[in-house]
């Protein structure tokens, strides 16, 4: 894939340049006829401390905090009391101080748990002829309120395409079509087949369930039902079941519109659904690839009852901080993040009570725990801390839609305009070492010329999203804080293994997502390579260092959606 990436020939961010930049500051200027204090050179020991980052501790942790003792360290669980504990005692163990707003370790916040029971069959009526599909197989369909009951009320399907408003784009799926009441069916993904348009095959945050089920609350919709497709999804329908069930969490609501039910269908199903009106699916995807679209109401009605089990629990973000030396830059802070939850436990299988039930989370996300503190170690190894601030937010709730990294970007313990950037880790690599590495969201922000100018040193070579039709960036917590301004790394491992073929990396990417992704087998074993990892943490290391170092602030990419942000957050502080 082309890289559309250009980088300044200039190096912004070199480690000498780190260095001089120390001698403008002013407390690192002599006056006449004093001798100059001396200049500390943290960048020069990075190589050093890295090498308290190695593959057997990195393991190590990757084995305890995906161990059944942790319970799959689901929210509000007992598994996530565990896990929280675990990470404190780790970060004291390292030296660093509590970084929670009232001098805690922890930044709780409240949630409301959502278990919903779903009638075995969802039935669709069109002029007296009946369509039934089964629960589980055909559709999930889950509450959009906070409430006992969901309902919906001989509610009519309609068809909406993309179901995006982007004026940007000159884009308007609805076309002032009032859809108040209806059930809105939904593709997911963004269009995709334009460079000029949406950004060609890069999804955008209009492609993710989340702004489909956003558009639609704010629509007045009783409900949205996305079409899954594997493709669209990015991951297959066994995802959407092991997801999408069981107990799900949310902020408390805060006012904001709601539809009643937030639904999946398999693309079979939908096809049967479409069909069943009298349409064909394929013919009005075709329509919805044009602006000219409009709402089509397939004369179908529903109805469907939800009852759901609420309840209001706590989780919180485990918060650790390294103070900065600089008295000036000191009250500035560089952002290391990893979600530490997952999926907790499903229900034991009747016919099978042998069957595992805790979804381990080895390597989503127990790699990007181990990686933070292995980070965190190198730091202190340090001869002083960094000039900015380091902190290592270890945020919750992440698989239940951002959670934690939402609630801390509404109540950040450092101001926006004072967080240089955000390093976020989510998953790992396990399959050894690379002649390349990914980083997710390159072309937003220069960031992405400091990370490929320390890749270079390895002798590697950065390439943006290497699936970009997967949304990823708006799939992890460093989205959290690009909402508030924060221009974020989120890297991910390369495809190019050393002493392996020609597409042997992605067939193990694509391999474990068609298989393990979000399911109760994602668990370490003996076949799991640390040293490719250990060299993706060195070099994050080392970026935040420089980035704890310099004097400028990185910078969002002119015209980037996140740039107007950015602004707003650094006058806020001026």
């Amino acid at each position: 894939m082309a890289n559309s990436f250009r980088p300044n020939p200039r190096p912004l961010f070199g480690a000498l340049g780190a260095v001089l930049m120390l001698l403008s500051l002013p407390g690192c200027r002599p006056e006449a006829g004093e001798t100059p204090p001396p200049v500390v050179d943290l960048v020069s020991q990075a190589e050093a401390a890295g090498e308290a980052i190695d593959g057997e501790r990195l393991r190590e942790v990757v084995v305890d905090f995906s161990s059944d003792d942790m319970l799959g360290r689901g929210p509000g669980s007992d598994g996530d009391i565990k896990a929280r504990a675990y990470l404190i005692e780790r970060l004291q163990e390292l030296g660093l101080e509590p970084g929670g707003s009232d001098g805690s370790w922890e930044q709780p916040f409240e949630m409301v748990g959502i278990t919903t029971s779903s009638p075995t069959t969802w039935t669709f009526d069109q002029a007296g002829e009946r369509l039934t599909f089964d629960y589980w197989d055909d559709f999930i369909a889950g509450s959009g309120t906070q409430d006992a009951t969901s309902t919906l009320e001989n509610a009519e399907v309609v068809f909406v395409g993309y179901g995006i408003q982007a004026p940007e784009y000159d884009w308007d799926d609805f076309a002032g079509v009032d859809v108040q009441g209806k059930v809105l069916l939904v593709l997911n993904n963004d269009p995709d087949w334009d460079p000029e348009l949406f950004e060609g095959d890069r999804r955008l945050y209009y492609g993710r369930w989340t702004y489909k089920y956003e558009t639609a609350a704010a629509l007045g919709a009783a409900g949205a039902i996305i079409i899954h497709t594997t493709p669209s999804a990015g991951y297959g329908w066994q995802v959407i079941q092991s997801s999408w069930t069981g107990e799900q969490f949310e902020l408390p609501t805060e006012g904001e519109p709601r539809t009643q039910v937030a639904a999946w269908l398999t693309e079979e199903a939908a096809r049967s659904l479409v069909t069943h009106a009298g349409h064909d699916l394929d013919q009005l995807i075709e329509s919805a690839r044009h602006r000219e679209f409009q709402p089509v109401p397939l004369g179908v009605t529903t109805s469907l009852t939800l009852e759901n089990s609420v309840r209001r629990v706590e989780t919180a973000n485990v918060l650790g901080l390294l103070r900065g030396r600089d008295p000036e830059l000191s009250d500035e802070v560089v952002v290391y993040s990893a979600h530490f939850d997952h999926l907790g436990q499903r229900e034991a299988d009747p016919d099978d009570p042998d069957a595992d039930t805790i979804y381990n989370g080895a390597l989503d996300n127990a790699t990007g725990v181990a990686q933070l503190l292995a980070m965190a170690r190198s730091f202190g190894t340090l001869t002083e801390a960094p000039r900015r601030s380091l902190l290592f937010a270890f945020v919750g709730a992440e698989e239940q839609g951002l959670l934690g990294s939402k609630y801390y970007a509404r109540h950040p313990t450092f101001p926006p305009g004072k967080m240089a950037a955000v390093l976020n880790y989510d998953g790992g690599n396990i399959w050894g070492r690379t002649r390349d590495m990914t980083f997710v969201g390159m072309e937003k922000s220069n960031l992405g010329q400091l990370i490929s100018e320390l890749a270079a040193e390895q002798g590697r070579v950065v390439n943006p999203d290497q699936f970009p039709d997967q949304g990823f960036y708006y799939r992890s917590d460093q989205f959290s804080f690009a909402k508030i301004g924060v221009p974020g790394v989120y890297l991910d491992n390369g495809l190019d293994f050393l002493d392996r073929p020609e597409g042997w990396g992605l067939e193990q990417v694509e391999g474990w997502l068609d298989q393990h992704y979000h399911q109760v087998s994602d668990e370490i074993n003996d076949e799991w390579v640390f040293d490719g990892m250990v060299e993706d943490v060195r070099l994050g290391f080392k970026a935040g260092l420089i980035l704890a170092e310099q004097d400028t602030l990185p910078q969002w990419t002119p015209g980037d959606e996140f740039e107007a942000a950015r602004r707003e957050a650094l006058a806020a502080v001026e």
